[in-house]
């Protein structure tokens, strides 16, 4: 057993170890003994993850571990990709979780469920079969639903956020299977490696349901648009830890599943599977963040911010299968290479922007945007890792996610000149929707981070708002600093992605470089640290201009201006409703809002105005036309099935009787 084997195992037995423990520990001690074993466990899968991408695999199958179809583990440097993230995200969210017992998080089912959770993230990526994928997916799936609901007992919207999250998930788990038996079935055994040899020969009858089945259920699990309702809901309603794992490493194996399934064993495919995979990635890309834009809820803002960078993810690996499947394979290679980044910087900055919604959420009572406020001088740990974090989602240099876009960009541009009437259709539109959705995430960072940190506070809670405990802003700076070592040395690890990517698709690598990135086959050149270093070095300059400036002139105290208005009050700022009211117009059509006036008046004159109330509601539009009427339609059936089952013994008889006739007519009939 290699390095790769001793980390995973030893991770997945320390994950089961603390589950154990937390069944077993007094209350107290509980927490602690849970986050410990996460951390461990993260820390063991992130070796593994890391040594797995230099080249090193490892295997094993034990038939006797699992009933039925037994235990087969394969892991390679695509795995190990999103082994290390996962990892990474299990050290600060188990570091996060030593201190978040309050709320009820401390009970034996909740805390056991979060390393069982970590247990899972490790082993989908590693698994080697189609029953192993199963089963170990549905072990996250289960996990992951304890700890959504694990609140359930506080907020009414809990419950219905885990239903939705059961439903959907188990729906996607069937897509998933359904994918997977037609390949196995072809292949004639379920192992990944038999499905990879025989995938030249399966035909197109079959190969084109399973990959679209598989693009169903784990783009459900990469929260792609229109199979994404689960993640607004789900992710807000959960711990701030559990929505920092699932945002940033659960969703990731969507991706992982799509490029496993799609790139490795079905061996690419034809061009159209790509074209469809590109085309719901730009869709739930924009979409993703206009809801994010015109949102206050921060921990639901974060949510859709989720699935606008997943489908940037899915540009990407579209990109990759559409150039593969035209021969371009240096493209298809640096489009891959774009999606690997984005998986590894959005885990970064999304697991630093949770575990602060968390901090914020615990030390004021509330994620409405418009209640808070006036943070920064009261929690101002928590802001600068919100602003760490804000930073590098909004893809502005010297943001984390800067670099992936722009390696995204440089494949969609160089495409371009492809041959086809798709691709040039397709390829300016993933431009385009980069270019929109990197726009519209300056404004939605700037509203979250602006109104929710800066000014005057505009609630109670927020202006008794203190620090959170030690682990909490230990976990927030360890996330930041990932974060600002993926904007500043992302040369650290793209040339590592660059040959993972490569061996996926039989390219050379496509990204070379320590200091500057170089695209090989394209022209193309980036110097992250010179970026830096430049952009510091002009705010330097201009800061010291101006104190320059003031130095040389009188300085006197001075009320700020109010227009006469009296001294300035919370009611008189910004909220996060009345700044994204601009772009709420912009994009009305899209987003059809619902909004209310009421007006009531004194009763001895309808012209004296006693009060006005003004709702605005931002409803989920894809949820409201497509699963609303799925909904609707599902209760009518139900209600009509109550009136067959009236409890009478002769009328369940006479069922069977014309279900027995009906089938005997049909079999007549068609023999």
């Amino acid at each position: 057993m290699n390095a790769v084997g001793w980390g995973l195992v030893s991770a997945v037995v320390v994950a089961l170890a603390a589950t154990v423990a937390a069944l077993a520990v007094p209350r107290r001690h509980r927490p602690a003994v849970t986050g410990v074993g996460v951390v461990a466990a993260g820390l063991l899968g992130t070796v593994a993850g890391v040594v797995a991408t230099t080249g090193t695999t490892w295997s094993v199958a034990r038939p006797d571990l699992l009933p039925l179809i037994g235990l087969e583990l394969d892991v390679d440097s695509l795995s190990g990709v999103f082994l290390a993230v996962g990892g990474v995200v299990a050290i600060a969210a188990g570091t996060y979780a030593i201190g978040a017992a309050r709320h009820g998080l401390d009970g034996p089912g909740v805390q056991a469920a979060l390393p069982a959770f970590v247990a899972s993230l490790l082993l989908v990526p590693a698994a080697g079969s189609v029953g192993t994928l199963l089963y170990c997916w549905e072990l996250m799936a289960l996990t992951s639903l304890v700890l959504v609901v694990a609140e359930h007992r506080e907020r009414p919207a809990v419950a219905s956020a885990g239903l939705w999250y059961a439903v959907m998930t188990h729906a996607g788990f069937v897509a998933i299977m359904v994918g997977l038996l037609v390949a196995a079935g072809a292949a004639g055994d379920g192992s990944f490696a038999a499905i990879r040899a025989a995938a030249s020969g399966l035909s197109p009858a079959a190969a084109s349901p399973a990959f679209l089945a598989c693009l169903a259920g784990f783009g459900s699990k990469a929260g792609m648009v229109p199979l994404h309702p689960w993640l607004p809901r789900a992710h807000p309603e959960a711990p701030s830890h559990v929505s920092a794992l699932m945002s940033a490493a659960m969703v990731n194996l969507g991706v992982y599943g799509i490029v496993r399934v799609g790139v490795d064993l079905l061996g690419g495919g034809p061009s159209w599977w790509w074209v469809t995979v590109l085309v719901l990635g730009a869709v739930s890309a924009v979409y993703g963040i206009l809801q994010a834009a015109v949102g206050s809820d921060l921990k639901r803002l974060l949510g859709y911010s989720t699935t606008e960078n997943m489908g940037l993810v899915l540009v990407g690996v579209g990109a990759c299968g559409m150039f593969a499947a035209a021969g371009s394979r240096a493209l298809a290679g640096l489009a891959l290479t774009a999606a690997l980044l984005h998986v590894m910087t959005h885990a970064a900055f999304k697991t630093v922007l949770f575990l602060s919604a968390g901090s914020v959420l615990h030390a004021t009572g509330t994620r409405d945007l418009d209640a808070l406020g006036g943070l920064r001088s009261r929690m101002p740990v928590t802001t600068a890792a919100f602003g760490v974090g804000a930073l590098a989602a909004s893809a502005l240099p010297p943001g984390a996610a800067f670099v992936s876009e722009w390696l995204l960009l440089q494949a969609l541009i160089h495409g371009l000149p492809a041959p086809g009437v798709v691709p040039a259709v397709v390829l300016p539109l993933g431009v385009a929707a980069i270019a929109l959705t990197a726009g519209l995430a300056v404004a939605t960072f700037v509203k979250a981070f602006g109104i929710g940190f800066l000014g005057r506070p505009r609630g109670a809670g927020a202006a008794a708002a203190a620090e959170s405990g030690p682990a909490a802003l230990t976990a927030m700076v360890l996330a930041g600093l990932a974060c600002v070592a993926a904007a500043v040395c992302p040369t650290l690890v793209l040339p590592t992605l660059a040959e993972v990517a490569g061996g996926v698709v039989h390219a050379v690598p496509a990204v070379s470089g320590t200091v500057a990135i170089e695209l090989v086959g394209v022209s193309g050149v980036l110097s992250p640290v010179l970026l830096v270093v430049t952009l510091i070095a002009a705010a330097a300059a201009v800061v010291g201009a101006l104190r320059l400036l003031a130095r040389r002139r009188d300085r006197r105290r001075a009320r700020l201006w109010d227009c006469g208005a009296g001294p300035l009050s919370a009611r008189m700022e910004y909220t996060a409703t009345s700044f994204a009211e601009p772009l709420q117009r912009v994009f009305d059509d899209v987003l059809a809002p619902e909004q209310d006036v009421d007006v009531s008046h004194h009763e001895e004159s309808r012209y004296l105005v006693a009060a006005v109330s003004y709702r605005r509601e931002l409803p989920d539009r894809v949820e409201r036309r497509l699963y609303t009427p799925l909904l609707d339609a599902a209760t009518a059936w139900g209600r009509a099935g109550r009136g067959l089952a009236t409890g009478s013994v002769h009328r369940y008889l006479g069922y069977g009787f014309v279900t027995l006739c009906g089938l005997l007519a049909w079999l007549v009939v068609t023999r």
